[in-house]
């Protein structure tokens, strides 16, 4: 719960909604045990299946996790970059066939954003078997980031937008925040109420910059392999300690 500001200045209780996740610090996790990148990655891909397991236990109903950057998919040497991306095929493939899986234990509805056309065909298609396979759940809901960048995410919505009005489909008036967000690739969840960042670093990176503006943000220095339940829990305290007056 959190404290919020009403109109008539009392404070409300309203349970945080949508939790967002950058998973930082797999490398550094390995180089300080002397191990390669692969041996992160791995951690920080099973440290994932936990996080959502977290937060579904403590009634968090959306989360999105921030796995690949664009500037990754661009910057990361060809080896780790293959690897990376077995690992999210990995994980698909465990979603669509793990019945002990986060996804199918608690009935989760997954869907991958971010300019998604830019990864292999094979990871294209397992990414959609996915969301075919977990469309009808509807008790919680998964954002998987890949190939993602916020203002490339912006970019991409003035583009439908600016289609629709080349086309006579919208007029300039009609242009609100609300149309706008309906062309973002997160059209329909709710903005988050808390951005989590592992790996010391304070910024988000490109990280849902149109939907966290009024987004509590907590930054720990722990990696992400390294991330706890309680680091988990405790964040939420803190979240929940915090006055939102979005403005007011």
């Amino acid at each position: 719960m959190i404290n919020i500001l009403n109109d008539c200045g009392c404070v409300m209780l309203v349970k945080p909604v949508h939790v967002g996740v950058i998973m930082d610090g797999n490398r550094r996790y390995a180089r300080y045990l002397m191990r390669g990148p692969s041996f992160g990655h791995k951690k920080g891909r099973l440290k994932a299946r936990e996080v959502l397991s977290w937060g579904i236990e403590a009634g968090i109903k959306y989360m999105t996790a921030y796995t690949l950057s664009l500037e990754n998919l661009k910057s990361r040497p060809k080896k780790e970059l293959v690897f990376i991306l077995n690992q999210i095929g990995e994980e698909c493939d465990a979603m669509l066939k793990d019945k002990n899986h986060p996804v199918n234990k608690f009935s989760v509805c997954v869907r991958f954003i971010g300019r998604t056309k830019l990864l292999p065909k094979t990871l294209q298609e397992k990414m959609k078997k996915v969301e075919e396979y977990t469309k009808k759940n509807k008790k919680y809901f998964l954002q998987i980031a890949v190939a993602y960048g916020g203002q490339q995410e912006i970019v991409d919505a003035a583009r439908k937008v600016a289609v629709k009005l080349a086309n006579g489909i919208i007029k300039p008036h009609e242009i609100d925040e609300k149309l706008f967000r309906h062309n973002l690739y997160t059209n329909g969840w709710p903005p988050p109420d808390l951005i989590i960042r592992t790996g010391g670093e304070k910024r988000l990176s490109n990280f849902l910059i149109y939907q966290s503006a009024y987004s509590e943000l907590i930054f720990l220095d722990k990696k992400w392999p390294e991330f706890t339940k309680k680091d988990f829990n405790d964040a939420l305290k803190e979240f929940e300690s915090r006055k939102r007056r979005f403005g007011r």
